[in-house]
């Protein structure tokens, strides 16, 4: 990276210092990329709990966000982030397979539900196709997610991309 991790061991402040385990501990963001954040402890903060709040966090299914972050990472040209996998999601069944299913041809593939082939347009369109996603596309998406729901991915796909291309731009290699 451009801009060294801080170890830590280094940091002081106790809420960083878990913030840091939490990330460790799921993967994504890791302790790399939670160490560069940390060199500005209070952005690190709030960044981190945003971070782990959106992915970890929320009613949307974990496995889904998770696919959607490595898609997203996919398209935002981000190798590192590309290749960092979710402890939890793996826990919980999410394979390679799946990913790779998720960030393909999935419009056809019967492995994915109505309201995950949505949330999987969902993520492509706002950044490739932004002028697609009107009423009409919301009004589909409520016929699979709350209003809330719909937020909570709309939110986990924006934040989540621009860290993405964030991250790209320190130079971290997958």
């Amino acid at each position: 990276m451009h801009i060294d991790p801080v170890r830590p061991a280094e940091v002081s402040d106790p809420e960083l210092r878990e913030l840091l385990s939490r990330c460790a501990a799921l993967g994504v963001p890791d302790e790399r990329f939670a160490g560069v954040l940390a060199r500005v402890p209070e952005y690190a903060k709030a960044l981190l709990r945003a971070m782990l709040a959106s992915h970890a966090g929320g009613n949307v299914d974990h496995r889904l966000k998770e696919i959607i972050r490595v898609g997203l990472a996919r398209t935002a040209g981000d190798p590192y982030f590309a290749a960092l996998r979710s402890a939890r999601a793996r826990s919980e069944g999410l394979d390679e397979a799946r990913i790779a299913a998720g960030c393909g041809s999935f419009e056809n593939d019967p492995q994915f539900s109505g309201a995950e082939k949505w949330a999987l347009r969902y993520a492509r369109a706002m950044y490739l196709d932004p002028e697609t996603v009107d009423a009409a596309f919301y009004a589909e998406g409520k016929r699979h997610f709350s209003e809330a729901g719909i937020m909570e991915l709309g939110a986990f796909i924006a934040f989540h991309y621009g860290m993405q291309v964030f991250s790209r731009t320190l130079g971290a290699a997958g």
